[in-house]
């Protein structure tokens, strides 16, 4: 079943109808091809609910659904990961935000790190932004996500930094972190209701005085295991680790 999102605004419980809007209607009209009497799944991308619709008209503008019932469904991981993720190059971060979205990922944070080979001005970043966003919003659609992760502006390392120390946990993957009985200790021991930093380097990997300012922080550090993976599978490796222990 095809899931759309939809503005709260666009859903009306008393009245049991929900209108579908902007780029969807295309999508539904003339990509699908759906018609009247079709079931879809409609998500505000706030809360858990699932809002099972029939579609009732498709017309140029918009797609008017009946709501048929609501369902509380609890897709998401129990904890928040946040990925703290390197800018790397070309477009392995179109990759990594639909990978990291399909693993229950909260919210995607760019880092401008010192080895950042990308370097982008006002206009490109907020263009790339725009991209980005779409593209966790298409992987949330099609991995039936309860919200739409959001990908926020590039920030710097200091910055990030800043916002991961207020969290529960923050974790950043290093080389010459070898510990894997303390890497496992660390994770097993997460628990529901945390909010999680997971700091990812860029092609170069963090610069040793950035590791530095990180564990001056809190950030952990931990080891991935003894190969060097590449930043577009760093965090992917985490993120999955993480899904595994929370939804066991």
């Amino acid at each position: 079943m095809y899931q759309f999102f939809a503005d709260p605004a666009q859903i009306n419980i008393p009245d049991r109808r929900v209108i579908i809007l902007g780029e969807d209607v295309n999508h539904i009209r003339n990509v699908l091809r759906m018609r009247p009497g079709e079931e879809i799944t409609v998500r505000d991308g706030r809360d858990g609910r699932e809002y099972r619709c029939g579609i009732l008209s498709v017309e140029e503008a918009e797609v008017l659904c009946e709501l048929r019932f609501i369902k509380e469904d609890a897709v998401e991981l129990p904890a928040e990961v946040y990925l703290f993720q390197g800018l790397p190059k070309a477009d392995k971060m179109e990759l990594i935000i639909q990978k990291a979205v399909e693993l229950g990922v909260h919210q995607v944070i760019p880092v401008a790190a010192s080895r950042c080979v990308v370097k982008l001005d006002e206009k490109k970043a907020a263009a790339r932004r725009a991209r980005w966003q779409g593209i966790a919003q298409a992987a949330a659609k099609q991995s039936k996500r309860a919200i739409v992760p959001e990908v926020t502006e590039v920030s710097s390392f200091a910055r990030a930094v800043e916002k991961a120390s207020q969290m529960d946990v923050a974790l950043i993957p290093y080389e010459l972190a070898e510990d894997m009985a303390r890497t496992k200790e660390l994770l097993e021991g997460l628990r529901p209701g945390q909010r999680v930093a997971v700091f990812i380097g860029p092609e170069g990997g963090f610069s040793q005085e950035e590791i530095g300012f990180a564990q001056e922080k809190g950030v952990l550090p931990i080891t991935l295991g003894k190969r060097i993976l590449r930043t577009e599978t760093a965090g992917l490796v985490v993120l999955s680790w993480l899904m595994y222990l929370l939804e066991s």
